[in-house]
């Protein structure tokens, strides 16, 4: 078994306003837990590519089965946190997944006309990147790699949520 695990192919469909959901219940089930919004409707999906790499990178030796749900070799040290992939269509470079975000470099990616920019969750607890880069060979096509898996709620779902929930506090109250 080689340390990476793979989920299916495809590309999210978007308008130029994404949002991705919560990737905080991103667990073993995090593509079953992923809902795809854009504005209230749900956006169509035609195909996704998304990765993940634990610690055992892309050799085989030395990693049992149990290290790698670990993220960790057999001989112990610290695993590498999970990386998303998002191929998503859309005319903007920055996408709203619900999250708030802190620009902290860019650089020039060889062979390519695109700069990469990298970004840190701003949440004082939370230490999930995004490093976001549109593809040379498709321009219309932004690539998202999320590191890491966010250990609070999404800011914006909880924006929208609150009217609903004192709407139900005043109503459970009559």
């Amino acid at each position: 078994m080689d340390g990476s695990l793979q989920a299916p192919d495809a590309y999210l469909a978007s308008s130029s306003s994404t949002s991705l959901g919560s990737m905080a219940a991103a667990g073993d089930d995090w593509a079953a837990s992923l809902l795809i919004m854009s504005g209230s409707s749900t956006a169509a999906v035609e195909s996704s590519t998304a990765t993940t790499t634990t610690a055992g990178g892309s050799s085989g030796g030395g990693v049992t089965e149990a290290a790698v749900r670990r993220g960790k070799k057999a001989g112990g040290g610290r695993g590498r946190t999970p990386r998303y992939a998002f191929h998503t269509r859309s005319e903007n470079d920055i996408l709203d997944d619900g999250y708030r975000w802190r620009k902290y470099g860019q650089k020039a990616v060889k062979n390519s006309d695109f700069p990469r920019s990298y970004y840190r969750c701003t949440h004082h607890t939370c230490n999930v990147k995004k490093q976001v880069q549109r593809l040379a060979k498709d321009r219309g096509i932004v690539v998202t790699t999320y590191e890491g898996v966010h250990n609070h709620p999404c800011e914006k779902l909880m924006e929208a949520l609150s009217p609903i929930l004192r709407q139900l506090q005043l109503l459970s109250q009559l």
